[in-house]
């Protein structure tokens, strides 16, 4: 096990991977909190209209504790990373900034991401960076429920009518190299897999796939065969549906930041 170091003692260079880190972790759930928020008062069902809204600002929350994480290395605090920041300086992946889209869309998305987030912060509670090992292995525990959410809701549609079925497919066709964004890699990662941060995102990449390909397997829905990874998100290069989600979510910050509420 790598020797563990806090802030204070990373070297400036591991410093700099794990603000690198750190902000595509934390973009991802808020952009996908807030994309997921969009269904409050709108899924096909009561249960599900709680479920997703619940998730959704578990995702928010998971966001601004990464956020926090950022303001003891340094950064701005949590309100200005999320409420002031363009468009083009969210390192978000391509997968959380797509449209709404139907129910099938966000289902599989929620099933993407969740099987990732939850073998990254598996991976992350051994992190040698101990205030992310921490922090890690808290939301771990929360997103197991994710995970089972979304198993469960791929199941059901995948075994559900024609249409459903038909739905959730073309889902997974449009997603799946999206979902291999996740794990796009940058300059930062061959530090943070040195310095016992995180695994490599190819090692982390390879587990998504075995797990998510076993779910579909199981419910006879087909994996897209040859499709290339959808990068870009970590560079700042993103769908034209981001800025507009975006100045959604900004909006009302951005009327008055000093204010107080």
């Amino acid at each position: 096990m790598a020797e563990k170091t806090s802030g204070r003692t990373l070297t400036p260079q591991a410093k700099a991977a794990v603000i690198d880190l750190l902000y595509r972790l934390a973009d991802d759930n808020l952009v996908l909190g807030h994309r997921n928020s969009e269904w409050t008062g709108l899924a096909p069902i009561l249960e599900s209209d709680i479920a997703f809204s619940s998730m959704a600002q578990d995702k928010m929350g998971h966001a601004l504790t990464l956020y926090k994480l950022l303001e003891d290395l340094g950064e701005p605090d949590p309100d200005r990373q999320a409420f002031l920041r363009p468009a083009g300086a969210f390192r978000c992946c391509s997968l959380v900034c797509l449209e709404r889209g139907d129910w099938a869309l966000s289902i599989v998305r929620h099933f993407f991401f969740d099987e990732a987030a939850q073998i990254r912060f598996d991976a992350l509670a051994s992190s040698s960076y101990a205030p992310l090992a921490e922090v890690a292995s808290k939301l771990r525990g929360e997103l197991k429920y994710h995970v089972m959410h979304g198993r469960t809701n791929v199941r059901k549609l995948a075994r559900g009518t024609e249409e459903s079925r038909t739905r959730m497919q073309a889902a997974v066709d449009r997603l799946y190299p999206h979902g291999l964004g996740i794990f796009e890699p940058t300059d930062a990662d061959e530090t943070i897999a040195a310095e016992g941060i995180q695994p490599a995102e190819a090692e982390l990449c390879k587990t998504w796939q075995e797990r998510c390909g076993a779910i579909l397997d199981e419910v006879e829905l087909a994996v897209p065969l040859g499709c290339e990874p959808v990068y870009g998100g970590r560079r700042g290069e993103h769908p034209a549906t981001l800025p507009p989600l975006v100045e959604n979510m900004q909006i009302v910050y951005r009327l008055d930041p000093v204010a107080e509420w």
